[in-house]
């Protein structure tokens, strides 16, 4: 069905900025970069799909079973996204509040193309329609000019407007804290947006500004039609690998230090946190009770617990949690069955939802959803969606949310500021204030 030919590439950061480039012709471009992160379960540098054969888009009714079918039809590589809403798909849960991006609730797309790039190889993976251009598309990447400063082009400055204010925020967050002090739940993400109306920008530019800042594990570049995510995201929802499912929730964020002993000391006093280690472990239990319901008996294991990890901007605290699966089970399932993830809803999880749709005033949409690809032989992979700007270019609508995990022991200021320094990066491009 596909066609696969490699070639070695002398610079490789040079041709993923001409193969990114390359890919805006097309309608629909999913970008999935690594940035050099590598682990025990990364999979590639970076992978590019492209231009689509077949494509699934869908609100939440049904949605699972949609996907389902499409990719049991299909029987090759897909790639798309869950946005957080199909939560209603789940259980009984609705979506009313204000949506200004008006993505569909599920896309997923058959590539023609994708393009690998694994340990210094470039792996073209064509359709048969189209394996006739794979050299001719290799010469016309190669041969893209670097045009950098026309892609970042001169940046207008996009005045960036605050859904809720500070007020309004510690108002929402009492609130979801008297749940918490009376019992309805243990801990819930509290998110806010920001955006901006009647607004253009160049999603390219934008994101290549955004991942420079970041340099994440799981970033994206989604084009679809008018629509485009543009995320920084480090952090990985679910992944299928043979009979082994893996997912790493992020619960704990700390400031970094342009001091090297300061920023060591900031990463172990993270680490050290009992409320950071309170929020991160309690997503873990959820987490390790949703991957239960597709696991082999006994197989549930945390692999690591509440350890601290350095990116450009934050240290994060991770945790690793791994199952098996039976052979017959069906990969779409598994996802239902864990979604949405448990770093951006709460425990216990269906109560946190309702709660969370009670006191935030904006749809998530696919921001809390995740991107990422289904394989020909049932494997996936996908990220979670934060640190993301959003952008309906039709509607001229610009938007990304942040949010942290609120417990107990909970401090509003604190969680404020922890929101601010999440929104810094995407806030900063988008005000043109990148150094």
């Amino acid at each position: 069905m596909r066609k696969s030919v490699s070639f070695k590439v002398d610079d490789l950061f040079e041709f993923k900025a001409k193969l990114l480039q390359w890919s805006q012709q097309f309608n629909e471009v999913v970008w999935l970069d690594s940035n050099k992160h590598t682990g025990k379960y990364s999979s590639f540098d970076a992978v590019l799909a492209a231009d689509a054969l077949t494509a699934i888009a869908t609100d939440s009714f049904n949605a699972f079973e949609d996907l389902k079918v499409y990719q049991a039809e299909t029987k090759d590589w897909i790639f798309g996204y869950l946005s957080y809403d199909l939560k209603n798909n789940i259980e009984r849960l609705k979506s009313e509040n204000f949506d200004g991006l008006h993505f569909p609730d599920l896309y997923f797309f058959q590539p023609k193309k994708i393009i690998q790039i694994i340990a210094g190889e470039v792996h073209f993976l064509y359709l048969n329609m189209v394996d006739d251009e794979i050299d001719l598309d290799y010469k016309e990447i190669s041969a893209v000019p670097l045009e950098t400063d026309k892609i970042q082009g001169e940046a207008v400055p996009i005045p960036i407007k605050m859904r809720i204010f500070k007020d309004e925020y510690f108002k929402g967050l009492g609130k979801m804290l008297q749940r918490i002090h009376r019992g309805d739940i243990y801990e819930a993400n509290f998110c806010q947006e920001f955006y901006a109306e009647g607004v253009t920008i160049n999603p390219l530019r934008t994101y290549l500004e955004l991942n420079s800042i970041s340099e994440p594990p799981f970033a994206v570049f989604l084009k679809l039609n008018d629509k485009y995510l543009l995320s920084a995201s480090p952090e990985r929802y679910i992944k299928k690998e043979g009979f082994k499912i893996i997912s790493q929730p992020i619960k704990g964020t700390a400031k970094r230090s342009l001091n090297v002993e300061e920023d060591e000391a900031l990463r172990l006093s993270l680490e050290k946190d009992e409320k950071e280690r309170a929020e991160n472990i309690m997503i873990v239990d959820l987490v390790r009770n949703d991957l239960s319901k597709s696991a082999e008996k006994s197989s549930v294991v945390v692999e690591e617990l509440c350890k601290s990890y350095t990116f450009k901007q934050v240290h994060q605290m991770v945790s690793t949690i791994t199952s098996i699966v039976s052979a017959d089970k069906n990969p779409v399932d598994i996802i239902q069955q864990t979604f949405p993830m448990g770093s951006m809803t709460g425990a216990p999880k269906v109560s946190a939802m309702r709660i969370i749709e009670e006191l935030e005033a904006t749809k998530r949409g696919l921001y809390s959803g995740a991107v990422g690809y289904f394989t020909p032989d049932q494997n996936f992979d996908f990220n979670v969606v934060i640190r993301s700007i959003l952008y309906n270019a039709t509607e001229k609508y610009v938007s990304f949310s942040v949010g942290g995990a609120i417990t107990a022991r909970s401090v509003p200021e604190r969680e404020y500021e922890e929101c601010l320094l999440k929104a810094k990066a995407m806030r900063q491009v988008l005000e043109g204030k990148v150094s």
